[in-house]
């Protein structure tokens, strides 16, 4: 069996509040989550998610959901809501 240390890290609070909420919901810890990262990037060999400058509005996804939702547009394949009726379906 392994030996285990303990490591510190800084991290705003707001942030570390926020985290320990989410991974209570999913079953994890903060402990946990950090684990499963660090093995994760372990296996990857590198950060397990793209790290960049930009916006990711204009990937290849978003990009090929726009384009549909364009179509279906110009197909005539769109459904009108007012605020009213949006409003309704959120209660």
């Amino acid at each position: 069996m392994s030996q285990q240390i303990n490591v510190n890290i800084r991290m705003d609070r707001d942030i570390k509040e926020s985290a320990d909420s989410l991974f209570r919901d999913l079953g994890f810890n903060l402990t946990t989550a950090v684990n499963t990262f660090v093995r994760q990037c372990l296996r990857e060999q590198g950060i397990p998610f793209q790290i960049t400058l930009r916006d990711n509005y204009f990937d290849e996804i978003n990009m090929k959901r726009l384009m549909e939702s364009k179509h279906q547009m110009e197909c005539g394949q769109v459904v009108v809501k007012t605020m009213e009726e949006l409003e309704e379906m959120a209660k």
